[in-house]
């Protein structure tokens, strides 16, 4: 990925400090007609971090909001795996590669899902603002720098919103 931004090949591992990086999983089961406050799973949100993979045991269930604010199904295979960029590589390439907001839909679930998503991360104290590259008298820096620890801490633990940490780091 650091060579089709244009970078040297290992750029983003050593900006992210990826050998001592901070993975967080998260499963989760969605028995038959699961409803959780209505048909919405898990609420629209965007996920912190370098990346985030996805592997389901079924298809259906995730949407993915397109630019114009649509939703849109993702058609993902059995066991296929779905990658989504996250929050810190919007940060690092100052909004050129974006985090797109996304949701879990359980309405119609007619079948047992299982989900596993494993959000990818920066070292806990990697420094994580824009790149010098992607900054210039065009596009000045739109994102706070901070530790990926902070960013994580200034989302809270509680729940899921909208942009996660990514709308309080937005200069």
């Amino acid at each position: 990925m650091s060579k089709a931004l244009g970078f040297e090949e290992c750029y983003i591992e050593k900006a992210f400090k990826l050998g001592t990086g901070f993975d967080v999983s998260a499963m989760n089961l969605y028995p038959p007609n699961f409803r959780s406050k209505g048909s919405i799973g898990v609420p629209d949100h965007t996920d912190p971090g370098f990346f985030v993979s996805l592997i389901q045991d079924v298809n259906g269930g995730l949407q993915v909001f397109s630019n114009d604010g649509n939703c849109v199904n993702v058609n993902m295979p059995p066991n296929a795996i779905f990658i989504n960029l996250g929050d810190h590589l919007e940060i690092l390439t100052n909004g050129k590669y974006k985090s797109h907001v996304h949701r879990v839909v359980v309405d119609n679930n007619k079948v047992k899902r299982i989900s596993v998503a494993t959000l990818h991360g920066p070292s806990l104290d990697a420094f994580v603002s824009p790149a010098p590259e992607f900054v210039d008298d065009s596009h000045p820096p739109a994102y706070r720098g901070m530790t990926y620890k902070q960013s994580l801490q200034a989302n809270g633990s509680d729940e899921i919103k909208v942009q996660s940490s990514i709308e309080q780091i937005r200069l």
